[in-house]
């Protein structure tokens, strides 16, 4: 048997392990990993950008021509790499291509913001390997007709090559930041289709116990929720970009005498303000919850939990400083926020439809 046909094999026997509507199918398993992969690369890739080592490899798909980036400067070879395009590259950064030379080159190399960029490129590869695999095993999801799940796989494939190359954009336009937001909110929205994927490979779908007269009404507060945190999120990216636009023109100026410009900004108080319209939201959604459902499970929980987490990131981020670590939780608990929320919507809308047959 080829790979190929076990792989179909996979959705065909998608099933078998679903007796009692508790354990994972294989394929379920397969979504879950390439999940997983996708979420290491979104801290991975938050990592990138809070450190500044966007540039660390500024060549691609290579790194300072070389498969395995250097260590130290005496590694590279500079007799071997395209310095026009690096002059091209720094032009798109404003700076003087005249400025671009072997002795720059030398003089600038960060081996730290190389090897955290080529990470972040190797963490990629699991991710396509993943969900090449998975939409190969969907044509069995598609044959036991779920055309949502197979659909979902298609998409995951295609987004993950549209990322693969918008990546590619990101270092070659010289980190253009709304090339950036879009990398971000792209592999967020991955994320879902994954999130779909896996909770629908299966002949039993999860879903709340919920009464059926509260489902119609949890999963609008719930809808509404996941709404306001994506609304956040795209406030948070041109806070974000006007905070490194900022730091770049003040280079080498303490944060204090610039952060007023960043704090004056119509972005920056909405985006401020409208966290408090999330954790009131929250609340609610959470005193929905408790009355429909007499508690909270784990996914409640991690949702509520998320959220004020966020709010703790924000205002350390907002008080204390742009401290990379909370830059990075930030980013990449975002993404987890918005699965989660996603997957209590499944839950809910599948609860709701049980209910409308029953």
């Amino acid at each position: 048997m080829t790979l190929r046909q076990r792989l179909l094999d996979v959705g065909w026997r998608a099933d078998t392990n679903d007796s009692r509507g508790m354990k994972w199918t294989l394929f379920q398993k397969i979504a879950l990993v390439t999940f997983i992969t996708v979420e290491l690369l979104i801290f991975v890739g938050a990592s990138v950008r809070a450190s500044g080592s966007g540039l660390g490899c500024p060549d691609w798909p290579l790194c300072y021509g070389r498969l395995i980036p250097p260590t130290k400067v005496e590694d590279i070879d500079f007799d071997h790499l395209d310095l026009e395009k690096f002059r091209e590259k720094a032009a798109r950064h404003g700076r003087d291509p005249a400025s671009i030379t072997e002795e720059s080159l030398r003089a600038e190399f960060d081996a730290v913001s190389t090897w955290i960029e080529y990470f972040n490129r190797l963490t990629s590869m699991p991710v396509g390997l993943s969900v090449l695999v998975l939409f190969v095993a969907s044509f069995g999801q598609f044959k036991l007709r779920r055309p949502g799940v197979f659909a979902a796989a298609v998409a995951s494939l295609f987004l993950v090559l549209l990322n693969a190359w918008l990546g590619a954009q990101v270092v070659l336009s010289g980190l253009k930041p709304g090339i950036i937001t879009l990398h971000m909110a792209l592999a967020i929205l991955l994320q879902c289709m994954l999130v779909y994927t896996a909770w629908g490979g299966t002949s039993a779908p999860w879903r709340l116990k919920v009464e059926a007269s509260a489902a119609p009404g949890l999963f609008w507060v719930a809808s509404t929720l996941l709404g306001l945190v994506v609304l956040e999120g795209i406030l948070g990216s041109q806070v974000r970009e006007m905070t490194d636009e900022l730091s770049r023109i003040h280079q080498g100026e303490s944060r204090s005498d610039w952060v007023g410009e960043l704090e004056q900004s119509m972005s920056y108080i909405y985006h401020r303000s409208f966290s408090w319209v999330i954790v009131g939201w929250t609340l609610y959604f959470a005193w929905r919850v408790r009355r429909s459902m007499g508690g909270f499970g784990w996914l409640e929980l991690s949702i509520v939990g998320l959220v004020f987490a966020q709010m703790v990131l924000g205002i350390v981020l907002a008080h204390v400083g742009i401290v990379r670590t909370a830059q990075v939780l930030h980013i990449g608990l975002s993404s987890l926020l918005v699965s989660g929320l996603f997957l209590w919507i499944l839950g809910v809308w599948r609860a709701r439809s049980a209910s409308a047959r029953g």
